[in-house]
């Protein structure tokens, strides 16, 4: 069931202090969760910073040793940088690797660096982000510097609406 226009507006009116609260503390401040999304805004050098964080659903193998595993899209207009896509990974990707994500079927290749998995270009990641918000399910595959292969997938129920609350914080139009 998806929320109500009226909802979301005052869900975002509701916030609104909150997002204000960031400015003065330099900590994170939660704009709300929707599912297994959450939504922040901060203040990083005097501009706001707003993203959203997911965990996967689902990760294989089970009993890999893994740190933190998560997808975040962050907003950092005062750099105009917006939709910038991160996994987290977990583990130091193998050097030169890519990862291979999927949408609802839609795929994308992305660059690893250390423990993350990044879109190419700022295109790339306005691309990736519009379609996670319209999608149903993402899956990331990657390999590992020791060579495990690794499968992660996150349910976008939510994610959408998380996006919405980062989005008004920073004043990104869709």
């Amino acid at each position: 069931m998806q929320p109500s226009l009226p909802f979301l507006a005052a869900l975002c009116l509701a916030v609104a202090p909150l997002a204000a609260r960031a400015d003065d503390t330099g900590k994170p401040v939660s704009l709300g969760s929707v599912k297994a999304w959450s939504a922040y805004t901060a203040n990083e050098k005097s501009t706001a910073v707003c993203y959203v964080v997911g965990r996967p659903a689902k990760s294989q193998p089970a009993n890999a040793t893994r740190g933190r595993v998560d997808l975040q899209v962050t907003h950092r207009p005062g750099e105009k940088a917006l939709n910038v896509v991160d996994f987290e990974l977990g583990y130091a990707a193998k050097p030169g690797s890519s990862a291979e994500l999927a949408i609802d079927g839609k795929k994308f290749s992305l660059f690893t660096n250390k423990e993350s998995a990044w879109a190419t270009d700022a295109a790339t990641d306005k691309l990736v982000t519009t379609t996670l918000a319209k999608g149903k399910q993402a899956v990331i595959k990657a390999l590992s510097d020791h060579g495990t292969n690794t499968t992660d997938t996150y349910a976008l129920a939510g994610f959408r609406e998380a996006l919405a609350l980062a989005d008004k914080a920073c004043n990104v139009k869709r």
